[in-house]
């Protein structure tokens, strides 16, 4: 990844842009103007001009948009790199080390002295195309403290750098998972996994980059945890707890704790019935593990 490559050459300070509503400000007249240079055919010209200024439906009624392009639309993130093309080259041409991409861009360097410089820089080039620094958002700060696409940094032995999955994106797929592992609902222990399956490849997928194993790992151990601590309250009564873990090849002693312990299910499911049911257990229901 170029941000990770950048902070490892020593480019310890970032200038994190935050842009205020990009997508829902672009300035129509701006933008169409540096269409205008790349594009000599009128007729394309005017179908783009109608399409950014096609209506919205609000509550049934159609809104005019004098600025702004749709958002979720196909041609927006092209359109947001036409835009915000010259900034790039003006980036290239000072030499400085930076990523976007569409609205998120991050510039790399060495101080934070440099790093207010380069910030005013594009408040400035900003400014020019109408576009407003979401101030409270921006800051010039240490790579390892921001985020970029979900990702932030930490440091590794041997002056290097190592990706991890930023905080908001952890706590994001925590409180996915604890509605598709709720215990209320009535759904089976099959159906709970599916949708687990449906959801947690594509995010792994994501953040295939990621060099950090060991909090991937302990939300492996969290995510059984809990389908241990919710097969407790299908089975309700020890009675049957007893009966469905000798069917699933548990020892008489090990059924017979758990089913002691019917009241006190979180701890249960962390002790007693992670003997009971190993991780072998849901690797077989076809569990995906985020950790290696």
């Amino acid at each position: 990844m170029a941000a990770k490559r950048h902070v490892e050459e020593g480019r310890r300070f970032v200038v994190d842009v935050d842009l205020e509503k990009f997508f829902d400000r672009v300035n129509h007249d701006v933008l169409m103007g540096r269409l205008a240079q790349r594009i000599p055919d009128r007729r394309d010209l005017g179908l783009i001009r109608r399409y950014l200024e096609a209506g919205v439906m609000a509550n049934g009624v159609v809104m005019e948009r004098g600025e702004g392009t749709p958002q979720g639309g196909p041609l927006s993130p092209l359109l947001a790199n036409v835009l915000l093309d010259e900034v790039d080259k003006e980036l290239e041409k000072r030499g400085h080390a930076f990523v976007r991409y569409a609205d998120d861009c991050n510039v790399y360097v060495r101080s934070q002295r440099a790093g207010q410089r380069v910030m005013e820089l594009l408040r400035h080039l900003f400014g020019r195309l109408r576009l407003r620094v979401n101030e409270s958002k921006s800051a010039v700060d240490l790579a390892k403290h921001r985020k970029i696409l979900g990702y932030s940094f930490c440091n590794a032995p041997g002056q290097k750098v190592k990706l991890r999955v930023a905080g908001k994106p952890l706590t994001a797929l925590k409180a996915r998972i604890r509605r598709i592992t709720r215990r209320t609902g009535g759904r089976s222990m099959t159906q709970v996994i599916e949708e687990l399956r449906e959801y947690l490849p594509g995010w792994l997928n994501y953040f295939s980059l990621a060099e950090t194993p060991t909090p991937l790992a302990d939300l492996d151990k969290w995510i059984r945890h809990r389908l241990r601590a919710l097969y407790l309250k299908q089975w309700k009564r020890g009675p049957t707890a007893y009966r469905r873990l000798r069917a699933y090849g548990a020892s008489h002693r090990a059924a017979a704790t758990v089913a002691a312990n019917m009241r006190f299910r979180w701890k249960t499911a962390w002790h007693a019935l992670n003997a009971a049911l190993p991780n072998s257990h849901f690797d077989a229901l076809g569990l995906p593990r985020l950790g290696a």
